[in-house]
């Protein structure tokens, strides 16, 4: 069995690989910091503590937009480097299993599969997988089962719902915006009713600390940003109710978008979702009460999973490696990609 094996899910704010070899998840921030126009000056964890701190000559940027690559080669740079320096088991030769999301065009796939197939790794295989599809395996769910499962996987950029049933798509639906829109709305609120300045990093602490699905909760935290009148920086507390009145819209749009993808499914394989419950993936689904939220609006139990952001990484090897998963990915030079 060939351990030299890579799973990757190239997330818009954090960067999934697991190393067959090692059994590992390697997870940091998908952040580069570029000097001198396109020298890299640092990446990952290191290049996010730099995100609105850095001065004029560091442009800190994302490679990653709405579940798409933006920046090829700093993208490119950047993956190989983080698995030579982090990864224990050999790079050169090895196979790559890429996760992408579904309604993403060809050239976009063709991106995903030619940052690993055009490297200097030389690799031995690349293939690539549909992230809810993965994402269903990780969570330890048999996917070619004709069985009903539907995930929800909420990331930065990306929300995506999917009906899955013989290892195919039978329902998908992508929302092009995720848990960096639940930080827009906080910073826009509480500027608007406030009259408070608030940066990208606070407002993704509020949303950790105190966001939630439904209202109830008496908790507070105490932030510092930019007085609009005054102009200077000020403290002030920040209650859990503040945060959920900025994010509720958003959240009910998720809402929404499952239902209609609930009304669109097949009576005998919606029978399935009700006795298995919805599942819920992605780094934004941490928020707390998410589940009641979503039970509120569709009757439906919700399953949540230890380590959410990692799920997808975890079913991409297992579907590489295991004979029964294999059909799942795919290769692009099976379409006359030369």
């Amino acid at each position: 069995m060939n351990n030299n094996v890579y799973g990757i899910d190239l997330g818009t704010c954090n960067l999934k690989v697991y190393c067959k070899a090692t059994g590992k998840v390697l997870n940091e921030k998908n952040t580069i910091a570029i000097i001198n126009k396109n020298q890299m000056y640092a990446y990952g964890d290191a290049a996010y503590a730099m995100y609105e701190k850095a001065p004029e000559s560091i442009n800190v940027t994302f490679p990653i937009v709405n579940g798409v690559i933006a920046d090829f080669n700093n993208m490119q740079t950047m993956i190989f480097e983080f698995i030579e320096k982090n990864a224990k088991g050999k790079t050169h030769g090895a196979e790559y299993i890429v996760a992408v999301p579904t309604d993403i065009t060809e050239v976009e796939k063709k991106a995903f599969f030619d940052m690993f197939f055009k490297s200097k790794m030389k690799p031995k295989n690349v293939l690539l997988c549909e992230k809810p599809i993965a994402d269903a395996v990780g969570l330890g769910l048999d996917v070619n089962e004709p069985t009903g499962i539907m995930v929800v996987d909420i990331g930065a950029d990306t929300t995506e719902i999917s009906v899955i049933s013989l290892g195919g798509l039978v329902l998908s639906d992508l929302l092009h915006f995720g848990g960096n829109r639940l930080d827009e709305s906080i910073i826009s609120y509480i500027k608007k009713n406030f009259n408070l300045v608030i940066g990208q990093k606070t407002a993704k602490q509020l949303k950790e600390e105190l966001g939630a699905g439904v209202a109830g909760s008496s908790d507070t935290m105490v932030i510092v940003g930019r007085d609009v009148v005054s102009g200077l920086p000020i403290e002030m507390e920040i209650s859990a109710q503040i945060v959920y009145e900025a994010i509720k819209d958003n959240l009910s749009s998720i809402c929404n978008s499952i239902k209609m993808i609930l009304e669109k499914t097949p009576p005998e394989l919606a029978k399935d979702i009700i006795h298995s419950g919805i599942y819920i993936t992605g780094g934004a689904s941490q928020i707390r009460q998410l589940d009641d939220l979503f039970t509120q609006i569709t009757n439906i139990r919700v399953n949540r999973c230890d380590e959410p952001e990692e799920s997808v990484v975890r079913g991409l090897v297992k579907i590489v490696s295991d004979e029964k998963y294999k059909h799942l990915a795919f290769s692009l030079k099976t379409k006359n990609y030369k």
